[in-house]
């Protein structure tokens, strides 16, 4: 029969009599048949006015439950496959419907707590009529609480453990609780509306959902796990009556504490097993149970099989620190709330099957690898290892490691530096540090501003090392001085290795990581323009600053997550879309209804084409650059991109690369303490080999089985506007002054150079010649040698056609003073005969006086008579 077809008029004449009792008693008597029955006329009628005015509507809300994260070994399919990482909780519970309880634990309920229970509604009149007995006697409120009751106070407990405020909770949880009539009279109002609005079954599964079961256990299935390591449906008949013991008093009952004086386990549990035999008693005595089976469970021994559930990120091992920043997620993202508060109470509401995205092939493969190059603890260095990977186009986290042990308890940690609760691949905000300088790998963003700008591959820039670098284009902050810099803003190169060449092409800084050639790069640039860049792939301090955009920070000196340079280096793969990375592929509520999750946010960070161009540059790192070691020991081998990056004393050592499907960032790093200048990656050795190269040990493993799992294609081809910089015809500087030439020279987009003095007829300290020469084709950025005239050349005079006698007066007289040689050459033109036909060094050529010339004069020979017969 349904509640709400259910009334309570038929109490009524039982107790009429009860009208002389005192206000408690009419209290209890008039909220069980009110508002149903009028009782005018009687002493409790002002009680039934205050009754009838408290609410009687009780909003049950979703329970606090356990939540289940999970990974999976297939990215396509992360349910099907899906592999417990970990379970977390502030109340372990699993609610459960009706018909995964057992009869046996329902029964157990209703004829220990409630025997009425199907026939009353809401109220149990006699129950509460001995508890106001008892109240009257003993001076506060006892017993008499009815199934409908218990879950009332339960549910109004619960809506206290979900409060984000500590005090307003306390608050809360004192008046759900207080040992008050007006407590109970309220109980006893919303008890009855809920009877007039849920069926009897529902009410019954919901009390054994709700109830606390000791400790953090609440709710049948929890308890039957926990407990019994069983399922609420499986429960035996003695396991039932046990479990639904320890309801009456969860701290007295409960199995888990065998050392205990009342519980321990040389008593056998007395007190739970007196309260077990009390319900299969009155199972009997209410014919939920025939004797033959009441008297087996008697004779059962309580035995309790204590399964403790994992909880918490600690349980999940190697992915501990993924699983850390999936729990952050869900607490940070407005996806699951639109303020911390409401974030924190679905949280800890929970219910969710989390499916994330993390790949545990993959992640296997790369604790492997960390922890075969990289120790937890080394000497006085607090070394740190980090993995991240993310899967091209779609911004999922495949991979997610570090060198340490993960711990919460600041006890644990103490015990040694192996031991963090810091996830190193995040930012802060997601339970990350704040960060590391990427270094070099940070270049791929003045690149991609370069390329952007107009500017290609094979433009040269000005390489020299050098204190005065002068002013940077900021269009955000103003131009930025670095002439008079304290110290003096003097990058060099790892080696020395630009002192060989002063103008290194982007392409080639790009493949050496040439800090001045990128300088010069940024040079031509606009410093906030490479910032902006950096901002579109998603990069960002991992601290919540914004980036910096001074010309040190080209170089990588900004802290940045490592997931943030995988995120970026996946966009660069994806032809400039980058994708926000995701870590959660699917969310189930606690009623099977799927979620909304957080979505990956894909943007269009450079061109196509642009990033065409960045691959370019970026596979010859790894074919012929600063990540051969990398490329050469990845197995099997797709096309792939790639960067290195060490930062000042080798303090942090990167390798950051993708293939066109997976993008993957290693850094060998410092996490704290000073002594790390002693044993920094060049110094040291870890199990034998370089610190140095030890990301060039974990990338390629990690990138191997990333290849092997999802392949790589051929990255497009870079244009060729792209890669060849355009000619342009060098200046004719000769006769200008040297500075004039330079001035000339620069603003053309040439590198002046001066070769020193030459002899020349151009006066004194002008420009002699240059190399190239004026007039001829080059590239923007090319060197130009310029000359200076020392004003003691002359030019060879025109002689040719003269009479030997007369060149020889013209070459020998002043300023020349040349020696003069002779050749002859056979002419057929007699007016060339005994004249001057050619000479060397060439007219117009300029030269020392004194220097030998040679004068070449015709001789002339008849043409040999025609002997060819006439026809």
């Amino acid at each position: 029969m349904s509640a709400k077809n259910r009334t309570v008029s038929g109490a009524l004449g039982g107790f009429l009599g009860l009208v002389g009792m005192s206000a408690v008693v009419g209290i209890l008597v008039t909220a069980a048949v009110a508002p149903a029955v009028a009782l005018s006329g009687m002493a409790a009628t002002n009680t039934i006015n205050v009754f009838d005015s408290l609410p009687e509507y009780l909003s049950i809300d979703r329970l606090s439950q356990k939540s289940n994260i999970y990974a999976s070994t297939n990215s396509e399919d992360p349910v099907g496959t899906r592999v417990l990482l970990a379970s977390f909780y502030e109340q372990n519970r699993v609610d459960v419907p009706s018909d995964a309880i057992s009869q046996f634990a329902k029964d157990a309920a209703i004829a220990g707590e409630d025997p009425r229970f199907m026939e009353h509604g809401g109220v149990d009149i006699q129950s509460s009529f001995n508890g106001a007995v008892q109240t009257l006697a003993g001076g506060e409120t006892r017993g008499g609480s009815s199934i409908t009751q218990q879950y009332v106070k339960n549910v109004l407990i619960q809506k206290c453990a979900v409060m984000t405020d500590a005090d307003e909770a306390k608050t809360c949880y004192a008046d759900a609780t207080k040992t008050t009539a007006d407590r109970k009279l309220r109980e006893m109002r919303l008890a009855i509306g809920l009877e007039k609005k849920y069926e009897k079954g529902d009410i019954l599964r919901g009390y054994l959902n709700i109830a606390g079961y000791g400790g953090t256990v609440y709710g049948i299935e929890a308890a039957a796990n926990y407990y019994f390591n069983t399922t609420a449906l499986a429960l035996t008949l003695p396991q039932a009556a046990s479990l639904v013991a320890i309801v009456n008093n969860p701290v007295k009952f409960q199995l888990d504490r065998p050392d205990s004086e009342t519980n321990g386990a040389a008593n056998g549990y007395a007190d739970n097993k007196f309260r077990r035999d009390y319900i299969l008693k009155e199972m009997l005595k209410y014919d939920k149970i025939a004797q033959a089976d009441y008297d087996a469970a008697i004779a059962t021994p309580i035995e309790p099989v204590i399964t403790v559930p994992s909880t918490g990120c600690q349980t999940a091992g190697d992915n501990a620190f993924f699983c850390d920043y999936v729990t952050k997620i869900l607490k940070n993202d407005v996806t699951f709330g639109a303020t911390e508060e409401e974030r924190l109470a679905n949280f800890s509401q929970g219910g969710f099957n989390v499916y994330t995205t993390l790949d545990l092939d993959l992640q296997a493969t790369a604790v492997a690898a960390l922890n075969a190059n990289v120790p937890k603890t080394y000497n006085d260095w607090n070394i740190g290892g980090v993995v991240s990977s993310v899967q091209v186009g779609t911004g999922n986290v495949l991979v997610m490691t570090q060198n340490k042990d993960y711990s919460q308890d600041p006890d644990v940690q103490a015990t040694g530096a192996n031991y963090t609760s810091i996830n190193y691949n995040t930012d802060f905000a997601y339970g990350g540090s704040g960060g590391f300088q990427p270094g070099s790998t940070y270049k791929v963003f003045t690149l991609a501003e370069w390329l952007k700008e107009g500017h290609a591959l094979t433009e040269r820039v000005d390489s020299r090392r050098k204190s005065n670098w002068g002013v940077f284009q900021d269009s955000c902050l103003g131009p930025q001085n670095y002439d008079n810099d304290t110290p003096p803003f003097n990058p060099r190169n790892d080696g020395g290795s630009s002192e060989s060449n002063p103008n290194y092409t982007a392409l080639q800084s790009t493949i050496g990581s040439i800090n001045t050639g990128f300088i010069g790069m940024a040079k031509k640039l606009d410093l906030c323009g490479i910032r902006k860049t950096a901002e579109n792939f998603g990069v960002h301090p991992a601290n919540g600053s914004d980036l910096g955009q001074n010309a040190a920070s080209v170089l990588g000196t900004n802290t940045i997550a490592p997931l943030t340079m995988a995120v970026a280096f996946a966009g660069i793969a994806n032809n400039g879309m980058t994708c926000s990375a995701v870590a959660i592929s699917k969310i189930i509520g606690s009623d099977g209804t799927e979620l909304p999750i957080p979505k990956s946010n894909c943007i269009q960070s450079v061109e196509p084409a642009v990033a065409a161009g960045m691959q370019y540059a970026m596979e010859g790192v790894m074919t012929s650059g600063t990540a051969r070691a990398s490329n050469g020991a990845t197995s099997p081998r797709v096309p792939m991109i790639g960067k290195t990056g060490t930062t000042d004393g080798a303090k942090d050592t990167w390798m950051s690369g993708a293939s066109t499907k997976v993008a993957t960032v290693v850094g060998v790093v410092n996490v704290g303490g000073t002594n790390w200048k002693s044993q920094r990656s060049y110094n040291a050795n870890l199990f034998g080999k370089s610190a140095a190269t030890a990301r060039h040990r974990i990338w390629p493993i990690v990138m191997s089985a990333a290849n092997s799992k999802f392949g790589g294609d051929a990255f497009p081809e870079a244009s060729s506007n792209v890669i060849n910089a355009v000619a342009v015809p060098v200046p004719d500087v000769r006769g200008k002054s040297m500075s004039e030439a330079k001035t000339t020279l620069e603003a053309a987009g040439f590198l002046f150079v001066d070769g020193g003095v030459t002899s020349s007829e151009m006066p004194a300290g002008t420009v002699a010649n240059t190399d190239p020469a004026g007039g001829a084709a080059s590239t923007r950025g090319a060197t130009v040698t310029a000359f200076s005239s020392d004003g003691t050349g002359v030019v060879i005079p025109a002689v040719i056609g003269k009479t030997e006698a007369d060149a020889r007066t013209t070459l020998s007289a002043a300023p020349y003073g040349f020696s003069v040689a002779k050749l002859e050459q056979t002419v057929t033109d007699k007016a060339q005969d005994g004249k001057v036909v050619a000479i060397q060094p060439g007219e117009g050529t300029a030269t020392r006086p004194g220097d030998a010339v040679t004068i070449v004069i015709g001789k002339y020979t008849a043409p040999a008579a025609d002997t060819k017969p006439k026809e």
